[in-house]
Formats: structure tokens, sequence, C-alpha cells
């Protein structure tokens, strides 16, 4: 983090207003509209209820957001990186390995990034509707277009992915600056026509509009949770801009502009009860309100770009971590490698918005499903926090009832209003969640069993290399770097090629790839040699060791060994990959039946190992072997 202190912080601030707070920035499109609407609460245009339910956003985003992520959870960096499975593998770090807590932070990181992709799915549907939407105030014919206007964007939002943010990023952070200061104006011309509305600040507010009807206040919640949707992005895209930035872009634009503008609309709906139906359009004069349509179109196709990166992102951390098959990813920038594109998450998330969009087809019935994936997230992260803080920090019991009580009962709290729409829509970023959760469980407890069976079919290194001397194998010029998991055993296309051809190269490595739970592993600390014990010294193991942020390159890898003094030239080397082929067996194995085949299903259409591990197609032999599950 030091070489990021020391860019200027002041661009890295406008990039972050870009990419950080875009589906925050949005929220004020639907949460108060969505808090008015809802259909089994009756929340009225009263002093008592405005003022309540703007109080409590407010003091909401101040809580979650300003004390929670921007205080507290910043502080938790993985080596500079955040999000959940960033977290849950600082976490595992700091605990004792093989204890309780071990196992759980990760099986909680996994759910927490399970929730992530419910999020990814609902937010590019509802920010882009909600905007769309705004047509209809100054024009209401244009009603009938929404929809299909909306799968228009939505559709050449996903096509352009494969290009990249590198070439539109730059102008991010500035429309999005833009979008915040008319966020606050809108919001000041409002409050000026009512300054009295700038009480609902005061806390006690908030206090009355729960005791005046529990009940009500309790479903309202599930609504007002949306004015803090988009806050586990300050914490996922910490890397790219590090924690000062962010911080202060949300201190000195972001927080203010959101808080004038929900103010303004909570003034606009106490002097016209009618403006319910739209507040946030309604603020602006009639000749506004066509171009703020389009300026909020554009806000909702950055916050929604925003959420889509961060899949891919957290998709890449699940795969390094071992709970998802390796993933084709292009890499969309030559300077910037966190800005990556995965097609076959790209495509999924797109299919799933598509569904959305259909189903749903407004704005406000997209909100009944919007808020347990994002509250789910949010407790997880604070109980995730909280173990990191106790273990590495050494906070005392008193520290953490101090932070961890207020943030659960809120939390908490929003959770439970939220299970009220599981009936209306709410099923589905929780269908979404288990989905993706057994994915990533089936593929881990696979790839255990998987590894245990090839371990039994290669047998041990040592017995091997007795053979190769003693037997009758013939040496031949060049290099050989047969890629494998472990120095335990040998490798099957190793052990093949000796086996039948009876011929080995003269210089042989055996390559081992592995992801730490940390994002970057230095140059220095890349390459761990181990000689086996080869009485020739023609056999070596190499271990590179990459971050889950890394790419897995192998040959520029090697090319730091060479360096280093080891004798190689990943130019002219010949690579062996052990290709396995997976069936599905009698009895469970270890896995339900179901599983078995939902594995396999995975291991077929893992991206090619060749180009995953950037290997020379003209100088790559794969060699296949077949193992029961």
């Amino acid at each position: 983090m030091a070489s990021r202190s020391a860019k200027p912080w002041l661009p890295l601030a406008v990039g972050a207003l870009g990419v950080v707070f875009g589906d925050i920035g949005t929220s004020p499109l639907y949460a108060i509209q969505t808090v008015f609407s809802i259909d089994h609460a009756t929340v009225g245009a009263t002093v008592t209820d405005v003022y309540g339910v703007i109080s409590l956003v407010f003091w909401s985003i101040t809580l979650v957001v300003s004390v929670k992520y921007v205080i507290f959870i910043l502080r938790a960096d993985n080596d500079g990186e955040g999000g959940i499975l960033a977290l849950a593998a600082l976490a595992r770090r700091t605990v004792r390995p093989g204890g309780t807590r071990f196992f759980l932070v990760m099986l909680l990181g996994v759910f927490g990034a399970a929730l992530f992709y419910g999020d990814s799915v609902i937010t590019p549907a509802i920010s882009v509707m909600s905007a769309i939407e705004g047509l209809s105030v100054p024009a209401p014919d244009l009603a009938a277009v929404e929809v299909p206007l909306g799968a228009v964007i939505i559709t050449a939002l996903f096509l352009v992915q494969r290009f990249g943010t590198h070439l539109v990023g730059r102008l991010f952070g500035p429309i999005m600056v833009v979008w915040f200061v008319v966020l606050a104006a809108l919001g000041i011309d409002q409050i000026a026509r009512d300054p009295q509305i700038l009480a609902a600040l005061l806390p006690g507010y908030a206090v009355s509009f729960i005791l005046k009807d529990p009940v009500v206040a309790f479903v309202a919640m599930g609504a007002i949770v949306l004015a803090i949707t988009g806050a586990e992005a300050l914490y996922a895209d910490m890397g790219h801009f590090g924690r000062t930035p962010i911080r202060r872009a949300w201190f000195a634009l972001a927080f203010p502009c959101l808080t004038l503008n929900y103010l303004g609309q909570g003034g606009l709906i106490l002097r016209d009860p009618t403006c319910v139906r739209n507040p946030f359009f309604l603020m602006a004069p009639p000749w506004a309100q066509l171009p703020l349509v389009v300026l909020a179109t554009v806000a909702t196709v950055i916050a929604s770009q925003a959420v889509i990166s961060g899949a891919f992102s957290v998709s890449r951390q699940a795969e390094r971590l071992g709970y998802l098959p390796r993933l084709t990813v292009h890499h969309t920038s030559e300077h910037e490698r966190g800005q990556i594109y995965a097609p076959a998450i790209n495509w999924t998330l797109y299919g799933g918005v598509m569904l959305l969009l259909v189903a749903f087809q407004s704005s406000t019935r997209l909100a009944t499903a919007y808020g347990l994936a994002v509250t789910g997230t949010f407790l997880l992260t604070t109980t995730l926090f909280l173990v990191h803080a106790q273990s590495a920090w050494h906070w005392s019991r008193t520290a953490l009832a101090l932070v961890g009580t207020p943030l659960y009962f809120l939390e908490l709290t929003y959770f439970c209003a939220n299970l009220t729409k599981i009936v209306h829509g709410g099923w589905l970023p929780l269908l979404i969640a288990l989905v993706v959760a057994t994915v990533m469980l089936t593929w881990k407890r696979g790839r255990v069993l998987i590894t245990a069976r090839r371990a039994q079919l290669e047998g041990p290194i040592t017995p091997f290399i007795d053979w190769l001397h003693a037997g009758p194998v013939t040496h031949v010029p060049g290099t050989a770097v047969f890629l494998h998991p472990d120095k335990e055993t040998a490798p099957l296309a190793f052990r093949e090629n000796a086996s039948f051809n009876h011929i080995i190269h003269e210089q042989v490595f055996i390559v081992s790839t592995v992801s730490e739970s940390v994002p970057h592993v230095p140059a220095e600390d890349r390459v761990l040699i181990d000689h086996l014990g080869d009485p020739g010294d023609s056999i070596t193991h190499l271990t590179l060791r990459f971050g889950f942020q890394d790419d897995q390159n192998v040959p520029a890898a090697l090319k730091i060994a060479l360096a280093e003094g080891v004798d190689i030239d990943p130019d002219t080397a010949f690579y062996f990959l052990s290709r396995i082929s997976v069936h599905r067996g009698a009895g469970t194995g270890g896995m339900s039946t179901w599983r078995k085949r939902l594995f396999i299903g995975l291991n077929h259409n893992a991206a090619d190992p060749t180009g995953y591990f950037c290997l020379p197609e003209d100088r790559t032999v794969v060699m296949g072997a077949q193992l029961t599950l």
C-alpha cells in the first residue's frame, strides 16, 4: 500500500467516484419511491412518516457505510485488496489452523460471495430500469418502451465487456462527479423551499417512526435498506484505489450529496404527497427532467459496470482459492492487471439479468427481490471482520461488543425485514446464492477427492526416480517441464512417457503452481526449488507461488527462476500436461450422485490448461488419463 499512497490521491478519489460509489450513488432513484409504495405497509406522506423515513435512511448510511465500512472495514486489507473472499482468506491466516473458526471463516466467505452474485444479477436490472422509468414523468406515452429500451441498454452493456473498461474508465469519475453535484443541487432546491426538513437528521424522528407503528416501520426497513446497497463495493474495490482516496471521496462528496438529495425528496413529498410515485425525477423542473433521465441512465450503466467487474474479480478469487474450476480470463488493459473479462461469468450474468427484466418489468417490482442478498452479505462481512479484529488486532471483548452489537442489531433487523419479501420475489437472490454456493462447495469437495484418487494412481516420486536410474531409460537432449499439483507423487505424463517410450529429457522440471491466500506474491518469493534427492541431479521440483489476483503465467515465472540461477530456458523447453478425465463410478465415493454429475460437468467445461498457464501451444504435449469419482 506504500506505493499506492505515494500516488496523488485526487485522481484516485475521482476514479473511485466512478466505480466504488456507482451503486450506492444511484440508490436515490428508487429507494424513497419504494418505501412509499409498499403494498403491505402503510407509509403515509405525514410529517412523522416522512421525517422518520429520511432519518432512518441518513442514520443507516452513517452507521453501515461511514462507520462500519469506511472507518473500520477498510482497515482490514489483504495486501491492499478487499472483498468478502479476501477478508475470509485474511481472517483464516490469523486464526488457529485446524480449529473450528479456521474452516468456518472460508465457509462464510463462500456464502458471502454467493450472495454477491445474487446482487450482481439484480443491480443492473433495477438500476437501469429505475433511470429509464423517468421517461414516463415528462412523457407518459413512452412508458410502453421502457422495458425494450432497458433490454437494449443492458445487452449493449454486456456486449462491450470484452473490450474492457480501460477505454472509457477515465470518463466514469467525471461523469459521477457531475451526477453527485446534480443530486446535491436537486436536494438543495427542495430544502430551500422547506428548511424544516433538515430536522429529519435528528435520530429522534427515526425512533418516533418506529414507536408509532413497529410493524409498519419493520416492513418499511426492508425498503429503506435500498439506500445502502452498494456499500460492499467500498471494500471490494479498495485494491484499485486505496483506502485514503475512497474515504476522502466519500466524506467530501458522495455522503453529503446523497444526504442532501434524500432530504430534498422528503421535503417534496411533504409539500406534494402525489410525488411519491417518483420523487426523484419530480424534484427537477419540467425542462430538466429529460436531460436528467439521460444522466441517470449513464450513471446506472456505470453502477452496473462496477457490479459486473466485481463479479469478474470475485470469480477469479474463488477460482484461485479452489472454489471454482479454471476460468478463461482475458486481460483488457496492458497496465492494470485487475481489469479482466471472464466470458462465462459475463454471459451467465447477462442471462440472469434479462430473465429478471422480462419477469419483473419495473424497478418497483424488482425492489421486492432486492435486499436479502445485500443484507446477508452485510452480516457475513461483519462476522468475518470481528473474527479478524479479535485474532489479528487482539481486540478485547468489550471493543468487539461496542462495535458488533449496534451493527448486528441494525443489519439483523434489515435482514429480517427483507425476509418478508421472500414470497414477493426475495426468493430469487437466495436461490441464486444457493446455486452458486452449491457449485463452489461441490467443486472444492470434488477436488479433494480427485486429488486423493490421483495420488494413488501416480504413486510416490522417490521410488519412481530410483526406477529411472536403475531401468533401461534413454536420456535425450532438451528440457521437459511437467506441470503437476505437488512434489510427493510422480506426474502421470512423466510416468507414461518413461514407461512406454523409455526416454526422459536431460533436464526435467516438475512444476507445481500454488495459489496463496494473499492477493499478490512478489517476484523474489515466486520460486521455491527442491532437487528431490535425485542422485543424477537431472530432476528438479519447482514450486511457483501466485496470489489469488496474480496471473498463473508459468513461462514468465520460469524466467524468474532462470534469473535466480536455475538452469532452464522457458523459451525452448517442452511442456507436458496430464489431463484428467473424470467419470462417475458406482457407490457414493464421498459424494452424492447428483454432486458427482455437477463436478464432472464443471470439470469438463474448465478452461484449457494450455491457455490458462500461458503455455506455448507448439511446445505443449497433453497426455490423458481417466479417474473414477
